[in-house]
């Protein structure tokens, strides 16, 4: 088997003079591994909005990063002209991908820093925003492998595990949030099957979960969305492991669309399903699922984006959500990097999470 390790492609991360943030361009995968490169807040707001990168732990690190480069451009400006510009450009960037929360944390943990050093100058602001993006980044690479260890534990050799779009490195960075376990009982020996839907509308279980799996050298089978019910009832899915882009405080959660349906299959198999995700996923101001931004996304990207003629003529209607909320009665556990949280979630998430 291919080390997992050395498999990885790196997603995110700053230039030698910290000037740009390098991306991996995830739009042009599988086919080709090309590299962006971002210091301008216009291209980093497109590079979230395109899916340049993309994944909520990714897009939380990148905003760290982003950040702190844009910053650095306005470093000489007295403090109430820096954190005026600083709270516009995070308010810029939160606004191009709202469900995701990874986001809106990772900005808002880079301004309370900005806020909280009034008497700083701009360059002693700047050098503490790179720190801290840095710690972002540690951060979350620590969370995917403490994720992959408590992840393990709801798995055995020789299980078939069926995942839903892309929550593995490219997405997450580390070990990935819903592939940990799998990279994880890998590297411990264990031999996993895995089916990885191709999720629509943009296919990112086919071109990014089976490209990343492949690579490492696991077991992967591509399988369209609508084949999900045939696997389970043929006996290969053993449980089900998907990321998450938001979960509200009752432990409903929004993830890409089509996940939902996954659970309700599951749940009808009698197969476990679980969501795996940072705690910075959770918003305990977002009661419920029926209070999370759904974003709309261009109906091209069903009608026309993946053929080389168009599927359907251009004047009908498409309607094409990028996310759909799992109710919480289907879930079978929330895997975090501080545990496994089990019913009743709402009480339990905060038991877990409480400061």
């Amino acid at each position: 088997m291919n080390s997992f390790k050395d498999s990885r492609l790196a997603v995110v991360r700053l230039s030698d003079d910290e000037h740009e943030v390098i991306i991996l361009d995830q739009t042009r995968l599988p086919g080709h591994e090309e590299y962006l490169r971002i210091s301008d807040e216009e291209r980093a707001w497109t590079a979230i909005k395109r899916l340049e990168i993309r994944g909520a732990p990714a897009i939380g690190v990148f905003a760290g990063y982003a950040m702190y480069v844009l910053a650095q451009r306005y470093a000489d400006k007295p403090y109430p002209e820096f954190l005026a510009e600083f709270r516009r450009q995070a308010e810029y960037l939160n606004s191009s991908r709202p469900t995701a929360v990874n986001l809106s944390w990772a900005l808002r943990r880079q301004t309370r820093l900005v806020e909280a050093h009034e008497g700083c100058t701009g360059s002693e602001i700047v050098k503490l925003l790179g720190e801290e993006a840095h710690k972002i980044d540690a951060e979350n690479e620590e969370m995917t492998r403490k994720i992959a260890e408590y992840g393990v534990s709801l798995i055995k050799d020789g299980d078939g595990i069926l995942t839903h779009c892309n929550a593995g490195y490219l997405a997450c960075l580390g070990y990935g949030t819903a592939t940990a376990p799998i990279y994880y009982g890998a590297e411990q020996g264990m031999t996993l099957h895995v089916y990885s839907d191709e999720t629509r509308p943009l296919l990112q279980g086919a071109r990014l979960t089976s490209f990343e799996l492949q690579k490492a050298g696991i077991d992967v089978t591509l399988i369209c969305d609508n084949m999900a019910s045939i696997v389970m009832k043929q006996g290969r899915i053993n449980a089900v492991f998907v990321g998450c882009d938001r979960i509200a405080a009752n432990g409903d959660f929004a993830n890409k669309i089509g996940t939902s349906g996954v659970a309700i299959l599951a749940k009808y198999y009698g197969i476990p399903f679980y969501t795996l995700g940072p705690s910075s996923t959770i918003d305990f101001d977002t009661p419920t699922g029926a209070d999370i931004h759904i974003e709309q996304r261009d109906p091209d990207e069903v009608r026309s984006m993946w053929y080389r003629e168009p599927m359907a003529l251009p004047d009908v209607k498409c309607y094409n959500p990028s996310f759909d909320v799992t109710d919480h009665s289907l879930l079978s556990g929330i895997v975090t990097e501080r545990g496994i949280v089990t019913a009743p979630f709402e009480e339990n998430l905060r038991k877990l999470f409480q400061k």
